[in-house]
This record gives C-alpha cells, sequence and structure tokens, in this order.
C-alpha cells in the first residue's frame, strides 16, 4: 500500500498530539516536540518527528519516566 503524503503528514501531526498528550500525563513538556519541516521540503516529503531539545530537568523527568516502564 502507497500512503501519500498527506497522509504522512496528517499522521506525523497526530503521533506529535499523541506524544505531547502522553508527555504531558506524566509531566514532561517537550517545548520544541514538532513535525520538522525540513523533511516536508523534498519531492516525496517523508515527515520527521523533531523531538527537539530540552533542558536537564526535563531529560531527568523523561529518563525516570522512561526506568519505571521497564519491565
Amino acid at each position: 500500500m502507497v500512503v501519500r503524503s498527506s497522509e504522512r503528514l496528517r499522521a506525523a501531526e497526530e503521533v506529535v498530539a499523541q506524544l505531547r498528550e502522553g508527555l504531558r500525563d506524566v509531566a514532561v513538556t517537550l517545548p520544541s516536540l514538532r513535525v520538522d519541516l525540513v523533511s516536508l521540503a523534498g519531492e516525496a516529503p517523508y515527515p520527521l518527528v523533531d523531538l527537539g531539545r530540552c533542558n536537564l530537568d526535563t531529560a531527568l523527568r523523561l529518563a525516570a519516566v522512561l526506568q519505571g516502564l521497564k519491565p
């Protein structure tokens, strides 16, 4: 099945929203979380999700959350 570029963009936007909501539920905010616009510039856009940069406190909270998910 071929996925059109508009469908890829829509899927990327939806996953960014899902990530933002899930991270908010565990008190982690990644201010730069977004669809990477540069990845949409080519003839056959393949959107990337930019998780962005965060400060040390946010990175520590995210690491703690991920550690809690390990079996």
